[in-house]
């Protein structure tokens, strides 16, 4: 009869990884036979995809799955559920025998066999130590540059305050971001809304904004709550503000004076309590000049201006960047990654990213998801970033082999490949010029595991 124990707070879920599915599946029947919510997983890639959904309290992995396959769970789970306690299967006698080598990321150990009271007591300690972890939040906006600094004590100040603020900078520097980390730091009970009003025609923007009746133009079947309602008590963010047009701009200067507004078609007037936040790439002062953009309305959201600088002007944090965007992409990719070769940051350092902190990020991900070692290798990065349009491979040890050296481009034409047919094999094949049969090859070869490089659905 197995033992019943009430699981420690009342996890959530508890997964069991084993190659062995059986006894991953066996094992897992068991736990919920004693009040847990148990889940299996016969492989690193279903751990991955099962961890990625979060709401994990605890996890059973057998420490000797192949390719350091136990630590990749450990960091998927890890990145989805901070909290989770991690149990280590482990040999015979290992713990006895070896205590140094057992795997850093276990909140507790176990050999097999155990007993049903041993195993439920390392569940119980590795959930344990997994609610007393602290989890703070990570700012949006990461860098020690002294630039990022001051924006981040500006946004501690103004935080809390009704203030009207205006982001400024290149495409790519953070704005959404760090319009999302004031929203955090406001508490304000509302939710966070973005606008992107370069992506909308006047007419539709106006709609998105304010809302519509039904009737009020062809195709408005019914009534339409707007981005601004939806905001009340909350934080509106208004991306692109340059592009508004002369009488979007109009409506936009009497709800951010009055914060009241009548959807399309509608005469009842709307009162809201929103936080507006506003962002642009481009110089409001040389438009209202040049007579593009009203100057009662750039006065108006001028209130608090924040500009963010260029990932090129802060260079001394492209190595803390590279390093989060790393764990991220290691966790989604369900691959070990340790680091970056020295050359590899040499090459992100020396990079003038003009598309800032967007281009790093994805970078980053393509080295880590078309990388096959333990460390991403500058012939990971895409070509621009290791300097130019060829297979640049520098001298001495960072030097690969000609197969290794042609395999890289090869991931990339197969990946940008899948990507554009939505990751259907038989398409992407045809866009290749091969049929099925030989892309399937070709993955095989060059080590790419599918499961793992296709996004979440």
């Amino acid at each position: 009869m197995p033992i019943r124990q009430e699981p420690s707070s009342r996890v959530l879920r508890i997964l069991v990884v084993d190659d062995d599915r059986r006894s991953a599946s066996a094992t897992a029947q068991w736990l919920c036979s004693t009040g847990w919510h148990a889940l299996a997983a016969g492989s690193v890639s279903e751990a991955v995809r099962i961890a990625a959904r979060g709401g994990l309290g605890g996890c059973l992995v057998d420490a000797g799955l192949p390719e350091d396959g136990a630590a990749v769970v450990a960091v998927a789970a890890r990145a989805s559920s901070p909290t989770v306690g991690l149990v280590a299967v482990v040999p015979p006698d290992a713990q006895a025998a070896a205590p140094t080598v057992l795997p850093k990321w276990a909140d507790a150990t176990v050999s097999l066999p155990a007993s049903d009271e041993a195993l439920l007591a390392a569940i119980d300690a590795a959930v344990s130590v997994g609610s007393r972890r602290t989890v703070e939040a990570e700012p949006a906006v990461l860098g020690s540059h002294p630039s990022v600094a001051g924006i981040l004590d500006i946004v501690d100040r103004v935080a809390g305050t009704p203030a009207t603020v205006l982001i400024t900078g290149e495409s790519g520097t953070g704005k959404s971001l760090l319009a999302r980390e004031i929203h955090r730091r406001s508490g304000r009970a509302g939710r966070f809304v973005e606008v992107a009003c370069g992506s909308l025609s006047e007419s539709l923007l106006e709609s998105e904004l304010f809302g519509h009746v039904a009737g009020s133009f062809t195709g408005a079947a019914g009534d339409r709550e707007g981005k601004f309602l939806r905001a009340d008590r909350g934080t509106i963010f208004l991306d692109e503000i340059a592009t508004a047009s002369p009488a979007m701009q109009v409506k936009l200067l009497r709800v951010l004076q009055d914060m009241q507004f009548e959807p399309v078609g509608g005469a009842q007037t709307h009162s809201v309590d929103a936080r507006v936040v506003l962002a642009t790439n481009e110089n409001l002062e040389a438009l209202v000049a040049a007579g593009r953009f009203r100057s009662d309305l750039f006065w108006r959201i001028n209130v608090v201006a924040i500009d963010m600088p260029p990932l090129r002007a802060r260079k001394t944090d492209i190595p803390l960047l590279a390093a989060h965007f790393l764990r991220t992409s290691a966790a989604r990719a369900g691959r070990a990654v340790e680091g970056f070769t020295p050359a590899a940051i040499d090459a992100l350092v020396a990079h003038d990213w003009p598309g800032n902190v967007r281009e790093l990020q994805h970078a980053i991900e393509r080295g880590v998801f078309l990388g096959r070692g333990p460390s991403v290798e500058v012939g990971d990065l895409p070509a621009a970033v290791f300097g130019g349009g060829g297979l640049a491979v520098g001298p001495g040890p960072e030097t690969a082999p000609l197969k290794q050296a042609l395999a890289t481009p090869e991931r990339q034409l197969i990946v940008a490949a899948l990507e554009q047919a939505g990751w259907r094999r038989d398409v992407a094949a045809r866009t290749l010029g091969i049929n099925r049969t030989t892309l399937y090859k070709k993955l095989k070869r060059l080590g790419m595991d599918l499961a793992t490089l296709e996004p979440a659905r």
